[in-house]
């Protein structure tokens, strides 16, 4: 096996996210399902952004974020995925290569416009999301570039690639390259509705060995093995997943390989808990860089729940301070 240029490929939806404080009385008045994600178009994104307060604009994604993280942490990172030559596709491009990943990822120079994300958060932290997908759906093979795919230590998914159906064979593509090369493949469940519109797909992508490493919060778990029984869903997911790190909520996170469960309690937050946008994201980014860097499987959970109570304390799906210096002085790495 060659010398990895990256520790993690990602491949996910680039998009802005556009977010805003809110209450429960305006999820009702909109039929917004509190705490989910719902694909909307863009006559419904232009309305709700008329309805939002003072919004805070940043690329986001699931997949970019958790890269976000994992170069807060030192890691070394590249992104796949499509923006239009649009205002909002430049934002995208400017925010995540300042952070030092590389994404070369040709822009769309016609057609709908870059995506974006209304993220709303209610004074629990909770955040209910609303996404139209605009040119993240303009993703296909053609723009996965297997010498990229081979030269990562792992090439990491996320579950909405899923939703457009062009990015379907973009993932396959990406995975059979990686798997040629010797690398670990990892996927984001990143929705339980998400999970329930493709969960005989995604039990496939484990069950036929396409995904080595699986990442999920309790309620997608859930979702995929349809039980309200957590413990029932990690016993499933233990038989269907070579690896899989589970968080829990306030109860920290669960990593499940083969009869093994390591449990990391949450690492403490500072302050309050503000905004629970990218807490799975920002989890996935501590682990992969433990994961990558060689680190055991707990060390690499501790790093992910350190990195998620970092990104929960504040608004915001990134980092908002150096997560090496963080782990450093929690004598993590």
């Amino acid at each position: 096996m060659s010398e990895a240029k990256y520790d993690v490929v990602g491949i996910g939806n680039a998009i802005v996210d556009v977010i805003a404080k809110t209450d429960e009385a305006f999820l009702a008045r909109e039929g917004l399902a509190k705490g989910s994600m719902t694909l909307i178009d863009e006559a419904r994104a232009e309305s709700l952004y008329g309805m939002m307060g003072p919004a805070i604009e940043a690329s986001g994604g699931s997949a970019a974020n958790t890269l976000a993280g994992l170069g807060s942490f030192g890691g070394k990172a590249a992104f796949v995925g499509k923006v239009r030559a649009d205002a909002l596709g430049e934002i995208f491009r400017h925010d995540i290569t300042t952070i030092g990943v590389d994404f070369a990822t040709r822009a769309s120079s016609d057609g709908v416009s870059t995506a974006r994300c209304f993220v709303l958060v209610t004074p629990d932290g909770e955040r209910t999301m609303s996404t139209y997908l605009g040119a993240c759906q303009g993703l296909g093979e053609g723009d996965i570039d297997p010498e990229v795919i081979k030269s990562a230590k792992v090439v990491y998914l996320e579950g909405y690639l899923w939703d457009p159906p062009a990015a379907k064979d973009a993932f396959r593509k990406a995975a059979k390259a990686a798997h040629e090369a010797g690398r670990k493949v990892a996927l984001s469940l990143s929705d339980s509705f998400c999970v329930d519109r493709f969960r005989p797909e995604f039990l496939a992508l484990m069950r036929d060995g396409d995904v080595d490493i699986l990442f999920a919060n309790d309620s997608e778990l859930k979702s995929l093995y349809e039980t309200s029984d957590i413990e029932a869903a990690i016993s499933a997911v233990a038989s269907d997943a070579k690896l899989a790190a589970v968080t829990l909520g306030a109860e920290g996170c669960v990593v499940i390989q083969g009869p093994e469960r390591i449990r990391v309690p949450a690492a403490p937050v500072d302050g309050d808990i503000v905004d629970k946008t990218g807490a799975g994201d920002l989890f996935a980014a501590g682990f992969l860089y433990g994961y990558t860097q060689g680190f055991d499987l707990k060390r690499s959970a501790e790093l992910g729940s350190l990195a998620a109570a970092e990104v929960i304390s504040h608004v915001g799906a990134r980092p908002q301070v150096d997560l090496k210096g963080l782990a450093e002085q929690r004598g993590l790495i």
